[in-house]
Parts: C-alpha cells; sequence; structure tokens
C-alpha cells in the first residue's frame, strides 16, 4: 500500500500522490454538495408518492441542515482527536447506511431520519476532509490552490445535485438517495488506500473529547437553527419561536462556562482572539448566507413564475457550477499573489453585482438577465469560498485545523439558516397569497434587496479586511528594513 504524505512540501507542481489525494478530498466535498442539493427538486415527487404534507417535506431539507450543522463543530474536533481519516471513514459508512435506508423509505418520519444522520454523516467527513487537506499541504501556494480546487468541487456538487436530482427524479425520486450509495462506497475504498494512516499519539499523552462542550454548544445550534426555520411559519415574535433562541443562548452559556473549566476543551476560546479568523468566520456566515438565499430565489423565479421545469432550472444553474469549476482551482493561485482578502474583495464585488443584475427579472424570461446573473454568482463564489477557507486556516496549529474547519464551516451554515428565513420572510411579506406574476415578480425583487444587504456587508467586510492585510505588509516591510539597516551599522562597525 502507498502511504501518501505531502506535509510541508512547497513546490509549485502536482505530484501524482497530491493529485490522487486531492481527488479523494474534492470527491468528498463534491459527495457532500451533492447529497445536500440532490432531493431538492424531488420533494413534490415524494409528498405524491408518500402523500407528505408541506411541514413534512420542508423538514426533509430542513433535518439536514440541523445534522451537518449541528454536528459540525464536534465532528471537526473528534477529527483533531480521534484521527481524520478514521472519521472520513466512519463517516462515509454512516452516508452509506442511512443513503441506503433513505431509498427504501415508506414514510416521511424515516425519509426526515436518514436525511438527519446524511447531515450528521457530513458534519464529520468535510471537516475532517479539510484539515487533511491543510495538513497536507503547507501554508502558502500549494495550500491556497488545493483550497481552490476543493472551492470548486463543493460548488460544482451542489449545483450538479440540481441537475442530477431533475434527471433522476424523472426515473423514481428513490434514486436521489441510492445513486448515493456506489459513490460513497468507491470514495470510502480511495480514502483508505490514499489517505495516509492518522499518527499515533506520543508516549504519555492524553487527548480527550469535551463531551460537556459537545452536548451543550450542539443543543445550542439545532434550537437556534429551528427556531430560525420555524419562524418565518410561526412568527418572529411568537412563544415558539422565543423559546427557541431562549434555550440556544441558553445552551451557549453553558458550553462557554464548560470550555472555561476543563482541561481539553471543544473549543479553545483563546483561538478566537485571531482577528482574521473572527473576520473569515463573520465572512462565511454572510457569503454562505447570500448563496443559499439567492439560489432559493433564483429556483422559486424560475419555476413558479416562468413555468420551468426541476431539470431546465438545473440546467440554467450549470453555468454558476461551470464557472466555479473552472474560476476555483484558479483562485488560490491569485490569493497567493495578491493576497487572500483582496481576492475575497473581487469575489463579494461579482456576487453582489449578480444580484444587481438579478433586480431586473420580469414575466417573462429574460436570458441576458439570468445567464449573467448566474454567470456573476459563480465567479464570485469561486473567488470568495477558497479566500474565506485560507483566512479561517491561516496561522492555526495543525492539532486544532479539524477544530478551524469545523468552525469555519458551522459559520457557513447559520448564515445560510439566518440569512434565508429573512430573504423567505421578505418575500413572503410582499407577496400576495393567490399572486399574479407582476405580484411575485415584486416579491422576488424584495428578497434580492436582502441578498444585496448581505453581500454589501460582506464587502465591507473584504474590504477593511484588504486594508488591514495591506497594514500588516507594510509593517513587515518596515519592520525588515529596519533589520537591514541595523544590520548593515553593525557589518560597517566591524
Amino acid at each position: 500500500m502507498q502511504i501518501i504524505d505531502n506535509t510541508n512540501i512547497e513546490q509549485t507542481g502536482w505530484t501524482r500522490a497530491d493529485k490522487l489525494l486531492l481527488a479523494v478530498i474534492g470527491g468528498v466535498i463534491f459527495l457532500d454538495g451533492l447529497d445536500l442539493s440532490l432531493v431538492q427538486v424531488a420533494l413534490p415527487s415524494m409528498g405524491s408518492e408518500l402523500h407528505l404534507p408541506a411541514a413534512q417535506l420542508q423538514w426533509i431539507v430542513s433535518a439536514f441542515v440541523l445534522g451537518y450543522g449541528g454536528f459540525l463543530l464536534l465532528g471537526g474536533r473528534t477529527a483533531d482527536v480521534l484521527g481524520r481519516r478514521r472519521m472520513l471513514v466512519w463517516g462515509l459508512l454512516a452516508l452509506i447506511v442511512a443513503s441506503a435506508l433513505g431509498a427504501v423509505a415508506g414514510d416521511g418520519t424515516v425519509l426526515i431520519v436518514a436525511r438527519f444522520v446524511k447531515g450528521v454523516s457530513a458534519a464529520f467527513t468535510a471537516p475532517a476532509a479539510l484539515s487533511i487537506l491543510t495538513t497536507s499541504f503547507g501554508e502558502g501556494h500549494r495550500r491556497n490552490k488545493a483550497l481552490g480546487a476543493y472551492a470548486a468541487a463543493a460548488a460544482s456538487g451542489f449545483t450538479f445535485g440540481l441537475v442530477a436530482g431533475g434527471l433522476l427524479t424523472q426515473i423514481s425520486w428513490r434514486l436521489t438517495f441510492a445513486v448515493v450509495v456506489p459513490v460513497a462506497l468507491v470514495l470510502l475504498l480511495a480514502a483508505v488506500r490514499v489517505v495516509r494512516p492518522d499518527a499515533v499519539p506520543a508516549r504519555g499523552e492524553r487527548r480527550r473529547l469535551d463531551f460537556g462542550g459537545a452536548l451543550s454548544v450542539t443543543a445550542a445550534f439545532l434550537a437556534f437553527v429551528w427556531s430560525i426555520v420555524e419562524a418565518p411559519t410561526a412568527g418572529w415574535a411568537s412563544a415558539r419561536t422565543v423559546g427557541g433562541f431562549t434555550v440556544a443562548a441558553a445552551f451557549l452559556v453553558l458550553f462557554v462556562a464548560i470550555e472555561r473549566t476543563v482541561e481539553q476543551p471543544l473549543l479553545r476560546l483563546g483561538i478566537l482572539r485571531s482577528a482574521l479568523l473572527v473576520r473569515a468566520n463573520v465572512g462565511a456566515m454572510l457569503l454562505f448566507g447570500y448563496a443559499t438565499a439567492f439560489n432559493v430565489l433564483n429556483t422559486l423565479y424560475l419555476q413558479d413564475v416562468l413555468g420551468w421545469g426541476p431539470l431546465e432550472t438545473g440546467l440554467v444553474f450549470m453555468i454558476s457550477s461551470l464557472t466555479t469549476a473552472f474560476v476555483g482551482p484558479r483562485a488560490g493561485a491569485l490569493a497567493t499573489r495578491i493576497g487572500a482578502a483582496p481576492t475575497l474583495f473581487l469575489g463579494t464585488f461579482a456576487t453582489v453585482a449578480s444580484s444587481l443584475v438579478f433586480l431586473d427579472i420580469g414575466v417573462t424570461a429574460d436570458y441576458k438577465v439570468i445567464v449573467a446573473s448566474r454567470l456573476l454568482n459563480g465567479l464570485g463564489f469561486a473567488l470568495a469560498y477558497p479566500a474565506l477557507n485560507i483566512q479561517a486556516l491561516t496561522g492555526v496549529r495543525n492539532d486544532e485545523q479539524g477544530l478551524a474547519s469545523g468552525l469555519v464551516g458551522s459559520s457557513f451554515q447559520i448564515g445560510g439558516a439566518i440569512v434565508l428565513a429573512i430573504t423567505t420572510a421578505a418575500l413572503l411579506a410582499h407577496t400576495p397569497t393567490h399572486p399574479t406574476h407582476a405580484q411575485a415578480v415584486h416579491g422576488f425583487r424584495t428578497g434580492t434587496y436582502v441578498t444585496l444587504a448581505t453581500g454589501t456587508l460582506l464587502l465591507l467586510l473584504a474590504f477593511l479586511g484588504a486594508l488591514a492585510e495591506r497594514r500588516r505588509a507594510h509593517g513587515r516591510a518596515e519592520s525588515a528594513g529596519r533589520e537591514a539597516g541595523r544590520k548593515h551599522i553593525l557589518d560597517c562597525a566591524a
């Protein structure tokens, strides 16, 4: 068996070992994105065959988000403590079992359980895969290129899932679950062969999982996301919503108290002193919130107003997917050349432009607006996503790479839930119960203003980050100049 170890190799080209490792890691994150979107276009077929009410259909989607976001921080830390390859393999095994269960489900409850387990499995595979990548490639050009490829795989998986879901649903919605099984099995076998074994802890070194912290932060996230998902229906000021947020806040306070006292915390609070990491996580919330809400608006507009089918909608989304697949692997090299913060700024500028273009939608299809909007959306995500991951993982210790990966992943999920809920509320508030096409378009424009505001906040954050990065570079140059001057004086004195 060939063991791949790319740690701290600094070279510009990819070796065969690099390519194999990237193929496996990219395949895992592609599958996570694919699995997230596969069922979206199949929901009407599921509801029709199993006679599911709208509430259960919503939870088939929301259950995945709850499992994924709720366990990401635990999944990341578990990868650091128990082994990254081990968590990757066990996560893929859980995904296979849950996918097979969903394929044969006979009622909505089983489907929801299957989707929840699939989300939990992704919460362990995603941070394990990302931390394997970042610990296999040292900081700098090679890691940036690898993160660009990783971003392209993630975005491509999501948008390809919309197309594949439309095709498979023409045969049977059960195939959207069943198709995951052989793909995950191939990736599992490849991971066992390609990813290097987990390091054996040094003698006398004890690694413990902070179960109290894990339970409290998971409960806090589950309560928070549940409240966000329910808020547009129950009402933001309802007892159910306010109670859910209160429970989430209580568990969060408990989590912080636990982390301050345990010997080996789930989240070392000192890691949050890094302004770069905090800024990257806030940026992750805004970016994924924007992307989630904007994609939902696009999907509903194309199908509800223009009358397009799931397959046509998925094909339009392929514009973004192909753009991301082409630009993503090159975004890392760009970040190396001009910096992660300027790259993030360029990407965010493209996402804001995407919303501005989409405001020109009408009751009939304007292909220039639709294509340009999707193109800019794909370009923006391709640049911004790897830039944020680079920032979130720069300067993080190797034994906390999984933690940092889970942290930024949790930020993505939180942002997606929050901005989507706000956008949905704005859309519903400005759309009558039985709208004409013109009234529906007005509602979609209102929702687009929410995404535009989100993108503008991210643009401001990226601008401030670029200024901070420039000041740091200037400070390093001045420091190097002073050191060179002192050395010259000492040489002359000698």
